[in-house]
Parts: C-alpha cells; sequence; structure tokens
C-alpha cells in the first residue's frame, strides 16, 4: 500500500510538469498575438516581420495588433494582464519598459521585472537626428548654434519615455540648448509631423524614417552612438558630429506575461531566436537600420535591468516629465 501512495504521488507531482512538455509541444493551437506600437515605428515593423515567420514556422495565423499611445505603456499593459500562455506578446523597449518607470511612477500598471517573461531581445541600433529641409542647417554644429539663437524649437518624439524622447533630451543636456518638446502617439506620426514641416526636428530610428532618409525628405545630422552604426554607415556618429555625449541605444524585445510555463518558454526562445539568427534576417533588419540580436531570457531581463540603472536617474536629473 505503501508503494502504491509512493507511485501516486509521484505522479501527482509529475502532472503539471508533463501538462507543461504537452503544452510546449503542441503550441500553437491557435491565432497567437504580437502586441506592437504605432503603425510606422519599428516596434510594429519588427512585430510585422516576427508574425509572418513565425506563421511559417507554426502553421497557425500570428496577429499584429498595433496600439499606440502612452509611450508604448498600453499595449505593454494588455499583455501583463494576459495569460500566460504564449498567445499574447508584446514587442518592448525603452519606453514601457525603462522610462515608464520614473514618468507615471503613481499610475503605470504594471512592474516591467515582476509582470512579464523575457523572451529575447529581438534588435538593436541606434536613433537618428533628422531635421526637416527647411530647417536652414547641415550639421549637428549648425543646428546647435541655430538653437542657441532661437530658443524653443519643438522637436517631435514617439511618445513621452521613448528612445526619441529621451535622446532628445539628452542632446538638451549636452548641448545646453532650449527645445520643446512635443510627444505623438508613434513614431511613424512624429515622421509626419516632420515630412509636413508642422516640428522641424526628431529623433527616428532608421527603420521609421529609411526611405525619407534615402530620398531626401529628411535630412540625417548624426546617429545616437559613439561611432558610425552599421545600418546607417553613411551618418555622421555623435562623436564625429560634435554631441559626444549624446548616447542612446535604440533596443526591442520580445515579452510574454509572468509565469509562463519553462517548456513553453525554452520552444518559444528557440524558435524565434532560430529565425533571428537567420542570414536573411540579419542581412533584411541591416538594411532597414537595425540589428538582429537574438538572446536568451536571462540576457534580455539582465539589459532591462541595466537600462533601469542607467536611466532613471537620468530621467530623475534632467526632471524629464511626461508631457
Amino acid at each position: 500500500m505503501k508503494a502504491v501512495v509512493a507511485v501516486a504521488a509521484a505522479l501527482f507531482v509529475a502532472t503539471p510538469a508533463i501538462h507543461a512538455q504537452d503544452g510546449a509541444a503542441t503550441f500553437p493551437s491557435k491565432p497567437v498575438r504580437i502586441f506592437g506600437q504605432g503603425m510606422g515605428s519599428t516596434a510594429d515593423y519588427l512585430s510585422r516581420y516576427l508574425a509572418q515567420r513565425l506563421q511559417e514556422r507554426w502553421g497557425q495565423p500570428v496577429i499584429v495588433d498595433s496600439r499606440s499611445g502612452a509611450g508604448g505603456t498600453i499595449p505593454a499593459d494588455a499583455v501583463a494582464k494576459s495569460p500566460p500562455d504564449g498567445y499574447n506578446l508584446v514587442m518592448g523597449h525603452a519606453g514601457p519598459f525603462v522610462s515608464a518607470v520614473t514618468l507615471y511612477a503613481k499610475t503605470l500598471p504594471y512592474d516591467p521585472l515582476k509582470d512579464f517573461t523575457p523572451i529575447t531581445m529581438v534588435a538593436t541600433g541606434v536613433t537618428v537626428l533628422v531635421v526637416h529641409p527647411s530647417l536652414p542647417v547641415s550639421s549637428a554644429s549648425e543646428l546647435i548654434a541655430y538653437a542657441k539663437q532661437k530658443p524653443g524649437i519643438p522637436y517631435a518624439s514617439a511618445g513621452n519615455g521613448t528612445i526619441s524622447h529621451l535622446t532628445g533630451e539628452l542632446l538638451k543636456h549636452v548641448t545646453g540648448i532650449e527645445l520643446q518638446h512635443i510627444p505623438y502617439k508613434s513614431a511613424g506620426n512624429a515622421l509626419t509631423a516632420v515630412l509636413s514641416g508642422e516640428v522641424p526636428i526628431s529623433f527616428l530610428s532608421p527603420v521609421t524614417a529609411h526611405a525619407q532618409l534615402k530620398s531626401g525628405k529628411v535630412r540625417a545630422l548624426a546617429v545616437s552612438s559613439t561611432t558610425r552604426f552599421p545600418g546607417a554607415p553613411d551618418i555622421q556618429s555623435a562623436a564625429e558630429a560634435g554631441i559626444p555625449g549624446m548616447e542612446a541605444k535604440l533596443w526591442f524585445g520580445l515579452f510574454a506575461p509572468a509565469g509562463m510555463p519553462k517548456p513553453l518558454l525554452a520552444k518559444m526562445n528557440n524558435d524565434i531566436v532560430a529565425i533571428l539568427r537567420a542570414p536573411d534576417t540579419q542581412e533584411t533588419f541591416l538594411k532597414q537600420g537595425v540589428a538582429s540580436s537574438p538572446s536568451t531570457p536571462e540576457e534580455l531581463t539582465a539589459w532591462v535591468k541595466s537600462e533601469l540603472s542607467r536611466w532613471t536617474p537620468i530621467i530623475q536629473a534632467a526632471g524629464i516629465k511626461a508631457d
């Protein structure tokens, strides 16, 4: 009888693990949703690229749900409140996972470290300081001189707390110029504002402004890194342009709700990393202006922690607010 009880107990303990493994083996059995950001944003582009490749790999529909506004916190919150079964994912970035912690300290409805399961980093890159051709400047140094003569020139960002917002505030901090922050609901909206001449300056991903940079509809003055970025080799680095302190890394990672079973997490990481490591993905991303950057879940967790440690004191010291 003791032996029977022992066997039954062992089976009882093993049952959750067996079910978790079975769930991973049969995943997905219905459509998967990736929550991106606004149309025209880098997050939207990456979400759609992965959705197509994952649909081919999994044989199930992978839908992109683009939701803009509030610096990316709206789609992040939607996923944080979803079941951890792998069917709802979010393309996270600095806005909802780093700066929102400070900007929305009293109202943020989720914790970026506790309420999500990191799956993998997807891509990294830079932002580009761009201006409308009507602005009488052809270099970063000329822009700085011009802005000192005419303080309060507006610049467009993809939203409060996004990397485009933080890069703009960094430029103000390291050069001493005064710029007026105008937050838009997405990077695509910010680009449209610059193209129309509504706002003459912005900080955009090369992915967002890819066609406009090539056609000359916007003028690139520098990228937000100490060296030139391989995805935009013709654009000066911030150091070359005379603004070495304007260093801000663009990054995007895929996250699921907290509590995802480890076998399912391992499957998703393996499948997505395989896509990101494929030579055609790496070439396609780089041509668009970002670098494919697959990682382990642990590496993505460490990255978010490091970004929180870096940006939180900068945001607080600079007095950056959600405009």
